[in-house]
């Protein structure tokens, strides 16, 4: 007999019951029945991926899926028979609310928070893609729902759940670097196209799509397929860019290994577009080609960290300690910390952490003092639901995802205030040097109150303007 026909038999036997699921008794961190009962939200492309891994665990029941697109959400609609199946999340609030006991959202950027709030707010766990959300008074939000609630939560940001990343924290507690004052991080994003001109013509809506539901809080515009179904990225209104893509698995690294906490400031500088000789092509509302942000952080024990974002093709200066039959980090990105006694470079997600010191010593590894998860994107989602059994803490709780998505988003910050720019007057945008550029400066950041301190203008983009009935 297998250990659930045991607790059932028994309990029936005891009490003249038997095991119901958690919401059924008010559960919120253990299901009796030892399943997880979930719904999914947004379950193409990446969210099918999340659906398979925790499908995967054997401990997931799905209820509902629902995505806006019929034709991206068939696989998992299949993957899943006995799940009801929507394009509006929110009959999945209202049909099915006290039969879940969590959600994993995987919809674009735009919606995490709209969509899962409402499930948190309820009570319901969490699993959300990386970036956490699309801005930074969205990510203090769900942080505190998500306390307020005592929610097991994750973001998808799979190199919290490496090997790699443990590593890498052990090796820098240790001193064995010594203290580090500045990280170089970078990606080869983006691999979609990013900084071309936007649509200027509607398509008609494909008849597998709810268009005005992918819109979400945005503002109502014209279809076009240059949105999706992976482009999005690309445009402000909808992604966060190659920092918001990236910066969750690439920063984690440095962010969790210092307890780094807010910057305390941000400036960026991006590729231009030119439309013609000394003209700058006129695209507001899209992501540079690429850009180099600079955070600063305050260290309780280091002082003062530079943490430098690269993207789009650029890449930070080679370390000189650096052997020459090794690459700073891989193919798709990495990170250099560098500790006066000498570097630690790591791979994209946190990956092959390597030492290399000033006196040329090989030291060995610090003792593993980090409870360890299984080293893959599975092992990650189902780190969730052990969470939820109550067998293990999640890698990526919002206490530290929410950060953590606040200091990649004020990256952002900074490369919208160095994109900004007016027409002078009496110019037009085909005249010659027809812009000034008022926010290309520092930001200072108080992230205790969320607020820039010295750039007014630029607290709008800490929050946005939501379309009616999506607000937060």
């Amino acid at each position: 007999m297998d250990r659930r026909s045991f607790i059932k038999k028994t309990a029936a036997a005891a009490a003249g019951i038997s095991i119901v699921p958690s919401h059924v008794l008010g559960g919120i961190h253990i299901a009796p029945s030892d399943t997880v009962y979930m719904a999914g939200i947004g379950v193409g492309g990446r969210g099918l991926g999340v659906l398979k891994g925790l499908r995967n665990t054997g401990q997931v029941k799905f209820v509902a899926l629902a995505d806006v697109s019929d034709k991206r959400g068939a696989e998992a609609y299949n993957l899943e028979p006995g799940a009801k199946t929507y394009r509006d999340f929110r009959q999945v609030y209202d049909k099915h609310l006290g039969e879940l006991d969590a959600i994993f959202c995987a919809t674009p950027d735009h919606t995490h928070a709209v969509t899962s709030l409402p499930f948190m707010r309820a009570g319901k766990h969490a699993f959300v893609e990386k970036p956490l959300t699309h801005n930074i008074m969205e990510a203090r939000t769900m942080t505190q729902v998500a306390a307020d609630k005592g929610l097991i939560t994750q973001m998808g940001d799979v190199g919290a759940s490496s090997d790699g990343i443990r590593t890498a924290q052990e090796i820098i507690e240790a001193g064995i670097i010594g203290p580090v004052n500045k990280v170089d991080c970078w990606t080869n994003r983006p691999v979609w196209p990013q900084g071309l001109e936007p649509p200027t013509q509607g398509e008609d809506v494909p008849d597998y799509l709810d268009w005005d539901l992918w819109l979400g809080p945005a503002a109502m515009r014209e279809f076009n397929h240059r949105y999706l179904p992976f482009k999005w990225r690309g445009f402000w209104d909808f992604g966060t860019g190659a920092m918001g893509d990236m910066g969750c698995h690439i920063m984690e690294t440095p962010y969790r290994a210092m307890s780094l906490g807010y910057p305390t400031s941000a400036e960026a500088s991006c590729t231009t577009m030119w439309a013609g000789d000394f003209v700058e092509a006129d695209y507001e509302g899209v992501c540079p080609p690429s850009s180099v942000v600079r955070l600063t952080f305050d260290h309780t024990d280091f002082g003062e960290v530079k943490l430098n974002w690269y993207d789009g093709g650029l890449m930070p200066e080679r370390p000189d300690l650096l052997p020459e039959d090794d690459m700073p980090g891989n193919w798709d990105g990495g990170s250099v910390f560098y500790g006066s006694k000498g570097i630690l470079v790591t791979d994209t997600y946190s990956r092959n952490p390597r030492i290399y010191m000033a006196d040329g010593s090989t030291p060995a590894l610090p003792a593993k003092t980090l409870v360890r998860v299984a080293n893959d994107t599975s092992g990650h989602i189902a780190n969730f639901v052990d969470g939820i059994l109550g067998k293990a803490e999640t890698s990526s709780p919002f206490s530290v995802a929410g950060p953590l998505t606040e200091a990649v988003l004020m990256g952002n910050l900074a490369i919208k205030a160095y994109q900004e720019k007016h027409l002078k007057p009496g110019k037009t945008s085909t005249d010659w040097a027809p812009y000034e550029y008022p926010g290309r400066t520092r930001l200072n950041w108080d992230g205790a109150n969320m607020k820039i301190t010295n750039y007014e203008p630029a607290n709008q983009w800490v929050t946005r303007e939501y379309r009616k009935g999506w607000n937060i």
